[in-house]
């Protein structure tokens, strides 16, 4: 529902911030990789995700849109929910989870509190393919100043095209264009080859 909320941080802790932005003070649950990142700002952008649920909507914040991806992956698991998530990030870097379920390194999940031998298995079961899928560094970082390119590789990712085999067709693409391409010309064109 949310994307992001920016605005000015009224207050900080290790678990929440308090963001207004339109005269409004959002509560967002943050992880403890978040808290570090925000630094001393005294305004920030929060990636966000409201879990609903009978009794409470609840907001989750991140400190970047690669954070809140994994985290996404993450509650896809059986089994896991938005705390144990919180958890995990609070735990070790988003970068030392993404590594430890691509090199199905159980041992280093099952380090973290609340997270069983059985649990750590079904997070590198279920997830292992889909990360290699997308590559290591489409969770990691968001460009900042997008390509064309760019833009329409992380669309194609999107759609459930594998990183390599979507690159391969945007190189096509470009290598067959007389002209310069918008992002949605590009998608199409290369959505024929795919």
């Amino acid at each position: 529902m949310y994307a992001y909320i920016d605005g000015k941080l009224t207050f900080k802790g290790p678990t929440y911030v308090v963001v207004e932005a339109g005269g409004v003070g959002y509560h967002i649950n943050i992880s403890l990789n978040t808290y570090a990142a925000l630094g001393s700002a005294e305004r920030c952008k929060i990636y966000t995700w409201l879990h609903v649920k009978e009794d409470a909507h609840t907001l989750y914040g991140f400190a970047d849109e690669g954070e809140r991806k994994l985290f996404l992956h993450l509650i896809s698991v059986s089994g896991i929910g938005p705390t144990t998530c919180r958890m995990m990030l609070s735990s070790i870097t988003p970068a030392e989870i993404q590594q430890a379920i691509v090199n199905a390194d159980v041992a280093l999940i099952q380090k973290i509190k609340g997270i069983g031998a059985k649990s750590a298995q079904r997070i590198v079961l279920e997830l292992q393919d889909k990360l290699k899928k997308e590559g290591i560094e489409s969770l990691i970082s968001m460009p900042i100043h997008n390509t064309i390119k760019d833009e329409a590789l992380s669309a194609l990712i999107m759609l459930g095209f594998g990183k390599q085999v979507a690159d391969k067709a945007l190189e096509n693409v470009i290598k067959r264009a007389d002209s310069e391409l918008t992002v949605e010309q590009m998608i199409k064109q290369a959505l024929k080859n795919l």
